[in-house]
């Protein structure tokens, strides 16, 4: 038991670590050199060294530091020990790591930057653990006025993206939206991985058991519900199944050829476990 116990600590610290570093990595080498504030602490911190050169990562701790008695006089300390180290940590492998350009091109810069701070960002919610900083505000808004954190943090990453125009002017403001975008889809797909699948539903008035019987012959996992039409009020069955997204085509057109006018719902799944998900023809 205590085994366990240490292979899950040292997991949560490689995670931590890692995603600490990759924020600082993207803050150092993408976004601080051509001065572009994407949101957070570390956003305030780019454009208070682009306008009176402050030292960064002081500003990052200061901000983090204001942050935490926040956190501490609003939040109570469950909160407060989830954000401090990250809170602190932060600033020190901002101040440790070498900053300079890794590419003149500042385009490529926001895309790395954001694709990297996504990567971070998402390893450190996947441990329940934060960096801090600009998050905490969200969290008492939530907690005293029901607001919903994550709109919140968005307004709160978008005055700072706002500032960009009187630091550095309106491409600074877009190029800090697009990377916030970036962060975003980033962070999206992180969680919940690139292998997507579709899942359909289908209905046929006539031929659902010759669907049914194509279904059976060319995939796997295919479940029948019986469902009660809510006009009619008749009994009918509807199919349900999971296919990759590059046999989604094939099996429309298969559907339509059988039933041009089946009735189908198709929704994007993220995650998909146990089973088998491939024809049995591959």
């Amino acid at each position: 038991m205590q085994k366990n116990k240490r292979k899950h600590s040292l997991k949560y610290w490689i995670y931590f670590i890692t995603g600490l570093e990759l924020i600082a990595i993207s803050i150092n080498f993408f976004y601080a050199p051509i001065n572009i504030a994407a949101g957070d602490s570390t956003g305030i911190a780019i454009l208070v060294d682009a306008v009176w050169g402050v030292n960064r990562s002081v500003t990052v701790l200061i901000v983090n530091i204001l942050m935490l008695i926040l956190a501490t006089i609003f939040l109570g300390k469950q909160t407060l020990k989830k954000v401090a180290i990250g809170s602190l940590l932060l600033p020190i492998l901002m101040e440790i790591n070498p900053s300079f350009k890794l590419t003149n091109n500042d385009l490529l810069a926001v895309i790395y930057g954001g694709v990297i701070m996504g990567v971070g960002i998402s390893l450190l919610y996947r441990i329940d653990s934060s960096s801090g900083g600009t998050t905490i505000p969200p969290l008492i808004l939530k907690k005293y006025f029901y607001i919903d954190p994550a709109t919140s943090l968005l307004i709160i990453d978008m005055v700072i993206i706002v500032l960009n125009i009187f630091v550095d002017g309106m491409e600074a403001f877009l190029l800090a939206t697009l990377s916030q975008i970036l962060t975003t889809i980033t962070m999206r797909y992180t969680e919940t991985g690139f292998d997507k699948k579709y899942q359909l539903q289908i209905m046929s008035n006539e031929k659902i058991t010759k669907i049914q019987e194509m279904l059976q012959e060319d995939y796997d996992g295919l479940t029948v519900y019986n469902v009660v039409g809510g006009y009619s009020e008749q009994h009918k069955q509807q199919l349900l199944i999971v296919v990759d997204t590059n046999e989604y085509g094939a099996l429309i057109a298969k559907i339509r050829d059988i039933d041009d006018d089946a009735f189908i719902v198709t929704e994007d799944v993220a995650k998909v476990h146990g089973g088998r998900w491939y024809g049995k023809n591959h």
